[in-house]
């Protein structure tokens, strides 16, 4: 079995995602590959009273239509800190542990970060240590091009027509919407969290 895996940039990412970290010997992170649109580079969806929905982090284009993610910035626009922290809280502020760790999160929408790989960077970090698990992570010297000594989910963990992972079945865990929605699988990493709290490594 291949024992490293590379992985895009991820806004809070999936389940899947933080399964690769728990899983893998060695996980690289792509910082070179261009930056797409609609993609866990700079979304997460969140389970809520009325259905899914999407947080996106809004980002400075340039007018260049290749941007590589290492040199997207965060945009300032549209007051998005504010409205995704109020949207968390209006989600989960009834779920098991979102009191518990609200003030390591708080931060993640208060303070600035330019650009948006350092910003998904210290959340990976911060959810890691949330999560109890101790993933060695590299960063891509170049874009790295498919080769058989790492399994790529570049293309295979995204929002929209996700490719085949044969590695991961979602494991149903409580969800506050449980009753009216029934398991809704593989959302952000946060919908885990909140509602396992430290037993969420099991579900990894």
């Amino acid at each position: 079995m291949v024992k490293n895996a590379i992985l895009t940039s991820s806004y809070f990412g999936p389940v899947q995602w933080y399964q690769k970290l728990n899983r893998y010997d060695v996980c690289l992170i792509e910082q070179h590959d261009n930056f797409v649109k609609q993609t866990y580079r700079n979304r997460c969806t969140i389970a809520t009273a009325n259905g899914l929905q999407s947080l996106t982090v809004p980002v400075d284009r340039t007018d260049n239509l290749k941007c590589p993610m290492r040199d997207v910035q965060v945009s300032d626009h549209g007051n998005w800190r504010h409205i995704h922290w109020n949207a968390l809280l209006s989600a989960y502020g009834e779920s098991p542990f979102f009191e518990f760790y609200a003030d390591d999160l708080r931060p993640f929408f208060e303070k600035k970060w330019k650009y948006l790989f350092d910003f998904n960077m210290e959340i990976m970090e911060t959810m890691c240590g949330l999560l109890d698990i101790e993933p060695t992570v590299k960063l891509t010297p170049s874009y790295m091009e498919e080769t058989e000594a790492y399994a790529d989910f570049r293309e295979v963990i995204r929002p929209k027509h996700p490719g085949e992972d044969a590695e991961f079945t979602a494991k149903p865990y409580y969800q506050v919407y449980l009753q009216r929605h029934g398991f809704q699988p593989n959302l952000s990493i946060l919908d885990l969290l909140f509602n396992e709290g430290n037993e969420s490594v099991l579900f990894l």
